[in-house]
């Protein structure tokens, strides 16, 4: 991983930073909303209300304007679920 993605709060940087290019090129979107669930970042009533939405984009976009604004917790645990199923991604935006 980048120099960029080394620290606690530059991962939280690089969350926000990249979110437009997170958005539009995220392919795992359900994987990372049941991690999320999982890891109670977000709660059902969210979780299936992003799921019911239609286009990969819209999700994304709705986890950066809600569960992903709730601090830096969320941002970190949202980071670490990206290196795990969406490393070729970051690595590209690094």
């Amino acid at each position: 991983m980048c120099h960029h993605c080394t620290t606690f709060t530059l991962k939280i940087y690089f969350s926000d930073h990249y979110a437009t290019q997170m958005a539009n090129r995220v392919s795992n979107i359900e994987l990372i909303l049941d991690e999320l669930l999982k890891e109670k970042v977000i709660q059902q009533e969210s979780y299936d209300r992003i799921r019911a939405l239609q286009t990969s984009q819209e999700k994304m976009r709705e986890l950066y304007s809600g569960p992903l604004k709730a601090g830096s917790a969320s941002k970190d645990v949202f980071y670490q679920i990206l290196q795990t199923n969406e490393r070729l991604l970051l690595n590209d935006l690094c």
